[in-house]
């Protein structure tokens, strides 16, 4: 029996993937946001820690 087959016979599974998209979607929704709404002196000084002392 193929993995699908399984995946079949749960009741309620096919919720699970909109589920995961609405949650994929979102992330990167607010991502975008917070990059774009985000200090520019903020990105410069996380930009620079790796080659303080």
């Amino acid at each position: 029996m193929k993995f699908i087959n399984y995946l079949e016979s749960i009741a309620g599974i096919e919720i699970f993937p909109l589920i995961s998209l609405g949650i994929f979607f979102t992330f990167f929704l607010v991502l975008l946001f917070w990059a774009l709404k985000v200090n520019k002196q903020h990105i410069l000084e996380m930009k620079n820690i790796p080659f303080e002392n």
